[in-house]
């Protein structure tokens, strides 16, 4: 079979830089090492692209690929393995490469897995992990788990998360705040405990019972310190009531306003304002102010609504002027036909 290119397993140009060649194959060793790839060629492909870079990256064996091709490695003369050109791997003369050697003898792990194109008793394939190699190339995996053929490894656990929780009002809820937390470590081997206060900042627009994680504040551990979670309770309002970010509140107007119609001051999240009841209104009546709602983060574009819902309340007394008034009122509207039952399906005519 034809040998194949080293600059063409690799994917680079005759002209590529050595940085270039180094790229390549660091991106071919993450596709094909043994570790991550379930492929059935993954071996073959991996020690084909190990065995171009050793050229690749050797000055001197490139300048002796560039003049010769394989067969300044023992690889012409259509002697190749299975796959062409490398025969075996890398085009040396049929021998497996030594990665530890390759890449220095940096911690190398053995693996048998016998040369490509032998048998089972062929000699044996000594493979550095995937990380190992990416790191020799200066690209490693920064400590990422990664399921391996021979088993699993990853980053050493964090310690414990720490939960504490904070008490807020309901305008510290909706507008954002700042809360003091001490929290004390004890050491594992002195037992000595150590204080230490934060300041932990409280978003806008937190509901009751949402957690705020804090990095890197928690117990400690082989992998570095776990996280704070500050869960959120908030205290209940006087007159004001939260639905996701919309807002409500309860409005009484008496009987004259709500028949003649009233402009009337009502609360909002950021004073007061002026609403307009419309004469003949009903109790029960939702009157919405737009934008007057909770701005999660201070973000305005999700901004709630404030509702403004109407309750007609009587006076629980008259005086006798009062009385005289009213009653005449309502004689009035009985003659008017203006009965409030006028239009109740029960209604029955004598």
């Amino acid at each position: 079979m034809a040998e194949r290119n080293v600059y063409d397993i690799l994917g680079v140009k005759k002209t590529a830089s050595a940085d270039e060649i180094k790229r390549a194959y660091r991106k071919l060793a993450r596709k094909y090492h043994p570790d991550v790839s379930k492929a059935s060629d993954a071996d073959e492909k991996f020690r084909e692209a190990t065995g171009a870079y050793e050229i690749l990256s050797d000055p001197e064996k490139r300048a002796k690929y560039d003049q010769f091709g394989a067969a300044a490695f023992g690889g012409g003369g259509g002697g190749a393995g299975p796959t062409g050109w490398p025969g075996g791997m890398g085009g040396m003369g049929g021998q497996p490469v030594d990665l530890n050697d390759f890449f220095g003898g940096g911690g190398g792990r053995g693996r048998g897995r016998g040369a490509p194109g032998g048998g089972p008793g062929g000699s044996g394939f000594m493979c550095m992990g995937l990380d190992e190699i990416l790191e020799a190339l200066g690209g490693g995996m920064g400590g990422a788990r990664r399921q391996t053929r021979r088993g699993s490894a990853g980053p050493a656990p964090k310690g414990d998360n720490i939960s504490h929780h904070v008490l807020l009002t309901f305008l510290e809820a909706v507008r954002g705040t700042q809360r003091s937390v001490r929290l004390d470590a004890r050491d594992a081997q002195s037992g000595k405990v150590t204080s230490q206060t934060i300041t932990v900042k409280i978003p806008a627009g937190v509901k009751s019972g949402q957690k705020i994680r804090v990095r890197g504040k928690g117990g400690e551990g082989p992998g570095g310190r776990g996280d704070l979670l500050i869960e959120c309770r908030i205290k209940s309002h006087l007159y004001f009531q939260r639905d996701g970010n919309d807002i409500h509140v309860e409005l009484p107007i008496g009987i004259t306003e709500a028949t003649l119609g009233a402009k009337v001051d009502v609360p909002t999240l950021d004073g007061f304002s002026t609403v307009t009841i419309p004469a003949g209104v009903a109790s029960g009546r939702r009157l919405r102010l737009k934008g007057k709602g909770v701005a999660p983060r201070g973000d305005q574009d999700s901004c709630g609504d404030q509702y403004v819902i109407l309750k007609i309340v009587p006076p629980e007394t008259l005086s006798d002027q009062a009385r005289t008034c009213v009653e005449e009122l309502a004689k009035q509207l009985e003659a008017d036909g203006l009965s409030p039952r006028a239009q109740a399906p029960w209604r029955v005519d004598s």
